[in-house]
């Protein structure tokens, strides 16, 4: 499982032209999930997530979490972070888990989250989504589950 994230000031996902979520002040989090995932993976990357301190402090130094900070989350899922593009032009995503898979484990991964944090919205698993978000620093990490 790979997790894209982005510390922003403001990220939204908009469906057919209509809002959907929204959020302030948080992180953004692109999650691919990978075709061997199982939920161990979910759980490591959602304890990271929650423990990670990408949010500044009264010094302003990096050293608060995302539930110290009192911001949001919005998780889109994305299989193309899971893409491969070493041969051809065109990227496969052999490597991207099947959609029954990966509705499951991005399901659970973010009924996870929503047990320790408040303020947790998604976007819609395998709508054709429109993003929007102003980054914050920039802070952008990439978090890849234990293998």
């Amino acid at each position: 499982m790979i997790a894209l994230i982005q510390r922003v000031k403001e990220a939204k996902v908009t469906i057919n032209k209509k809002p959907y979520s929204k959020i302030n002040d948080g992180i953004l989090v692109f999650l691919g999930i990978h075709k061997d995932d199982k939920k161990k993976d979910a759980e490591f990357l959602v304890n990271k997530l929650s423990l990670l301190r990408i949010f500044k402090d009264e010094n302003n130094k990096m050293n608060k979490n995302i539930k110290a900070a009192g911001g949001s989350m919005l998780i889109v899922s994305q299989f193309t972070l899971y893409s491969d593009i070493k041969r051809g032009n065109r990227p496969n995503f052999l490597n991207a888990a099947p959609p029954a898979l990966a509705k499951k484990l991005y399901d659970y991964f973010v009924d996870l989250l929503k047990i320790n944090h408040d303020d947790v919205k998604t976007g819609k698993f395998g709508a054709d989504m429109k993003v929007q978000l102003i980054n914050d620093g920039p802070v952008t990490l990439i978090l890849e589950s234990e293998k």
